[in-house]
């Protein structure tokens, strides 16, 4: 355990978001390889798998739930030095982990393929997302246990071990990936199937990795059957904490299949361009996201150690290095997006829409830095509930006036992002309004359980006169 209540808050913060940058940049570049490998299939194949990933902003929305409650509610119990309810949590996370990996299964191969007809472009893209769905639905729900796990350490301070885990699983779905896709040294290809065959056999490597760690190396928290026992009350701290978090990202996957919605009369081209530009938008936005989800735990911590002024010094930092990091990687993104985009496709109107999607959606990246913070930032003094509100009032402003735009003549795909820009930059005022709003409330709180009480005035005894 690192206790993240002393010393320097931007050393902190500095520290632990490279681990947390490599971790996230190591998932990403899975579906990314899945891309590059895929893309030699065709604008269909790649299509599919661009669009069924999209499913997994749904399934991140489960993950949140307990990942955001885990490292709140581990990360106040650290900061009060109450290591026995940190592990209660964390053996009653576990138990939803378990619960909510055996729904993804069940509902992967009960929807993929309805979910597939509902936004993808011809029947060649619904078989291919379909195929890859059903593939990469136990990677889904094997990573609810790597979820806990991680998010457990990390309320802890502990980022290394993870981080180390990703990287491992990332290097064997590489591995596995020009084998199982393309047949490469057996002859044998699995097509899309294989991109999501090498992507559940290495996250369920890295799970056993985790799992490993913590039976030889952790100790704080700890795995104790005794615990297993779903409590009802210990299961609703988690769920009220980490159900708002979770909407944000079912938030994100409505906006994400509106896009693919009003993207489908332009064809599988414009999809795989947008689905080849998102992901790599992703991947540049990661270093910023890294620095906020950093500041989650230490500003937990903090809460729940008392030490209000560190909380709100851990915001102010966090959000300056973010909008530094990002407005670097807007610069990238605006002079020179071929280094990022060459050689996912060879199909040029694909490569068109994905190099004009990443240099208007690339705009957005300092406002989606604030936003990325505040997030954080509400999961670190344990009150999610604004992140929804922010996030329902995008989904409003954007994916409505969306649809409605797509049935207007002359309607363009560019009309799609500077529709993004708008609503993303007003959801990032009202993510600060809101966290100022929180502040206020919270910290003040922490102010007056901190003061002591006046001390009673001391009498003074009156001199005693001598008798004359």
């Amino acid at each position: 355990m690192k206790d993240l209540t002393n010393g320097s808050v931007a050393k902190h913060i500095l520290g632990m978001a490279p681990p947390i940058m490599v971790g996230m940049v190591t998932i990403m570049l899975c579906q990314l390889v899945d891309l590059y490998f895929v893309s030699g299939l065709g604008d269909a194949a790649v299509a599919g798998v661009a669009a069924a990933g999209n499913a997994g902003f749904l399934i991140n929305a489960l993950m949140q739930v307990l990942g955001v409650g885990a490292v709140s509610l581990i990360a106040h119990a650290v900061g009060r030095k109450d290591r026995p309810d940190a592990n209660l949590i964390f053996n009653q996370a576990i138990v939803l982990s378990v619960l909510f990996g055996l729904l993804t299964l069940v509902a992967g191969a009960a929807l993929s393929r309805a979910y597939m007809h509902a936004i993808a472009a011809d029947e060649a893209t619904i078989e291919a997302g379909t195929t890859y769905l059903l593939w990469f639905m136990p990677a889904l729900a094997l990573q609810f246990a790597s979820q806990v796990m991680g998010s457990a350490l990390r309320a802890t301070g502990i980022v290394r071990p993870t981080m180390l885990v990703q990287a491992l699983a990332v290097a064997i779905n590489i591995a596995l990936a020009p084998v199982l896709i393309a047949g490469l040294g057996t002859g044998y290809a699995l097509g899309v199937a294989g991109a999501g065959l090498a992507s559940s056999i290495a996250v369920l490597i890295g799970v056993v990795m985790l799992l490993a760690h913590f039976r030889k190396v952790e100790r704080y928290v700890a795995f104790n059957p005794a615990q297993w026992r779903p409590q009802a009350q210990h299961l609703r701290r988690i769920l009220n904490v980490g159900l708002p978090a979770g909407g944000e990202f079912a938030m994100m996957f409505i906006l994400m299949a509106v896009v693919y919605f009003v993207l489908r009369d332009f064809g599988a081209a414009a999809q795989a361009g947008f689905g080849i530009g998102q992901r790599v938008l992703g991947l540049i936005q990661m270093p910023g996201l890294a620095v906020a989800l950093a500041a989650g735990p230490i500003a937990g911590q903090n809460m729940g150690a008392g030490k209000g002024e560190r909380v709100r010094e851990t915001f102010v930092k966090a959000a300056l290095i973010t909008s530094v990091v990002m407005i670097g990687f807007m610069c990238l993104a605006q002079l020179k997006p071929q280094l990022l985009l060459s050689g996912f496709s060879n199909d040029r109107e694909t490569m068109e829409i994905a190099f004009l999607f990443l240099r208007i959606i690339s705009l957005n990246m300092v406002a989606q830095g604030v936003i990325f913070t505040c997030s954080s930032m509400f999961q670190g003094l344990g009150n999610t509930k604004p992140v929804l509100w922010s996030s329902a009032t995008r989904v409003l402003t954007y994916s409505l006036p969306t649809i409605w735009l797509s049935t207007r003549p002359g309607f363009r795909i560019e009309h799609v992002w500077y529709l993004s820009i708008a609503a993303t930059t007003l959801q990032a005022a009202l993510s600060l309004w809101l966290l100022r709003r929180e502040f206020r409330k919270r910290l003040a709180t922490l102010r007056h359980e901190k003061s002591p009480e006046p001390a009673a005035p001391k009498r003074v005894a009156s001199p005693v006169r001598a008798p004359a």
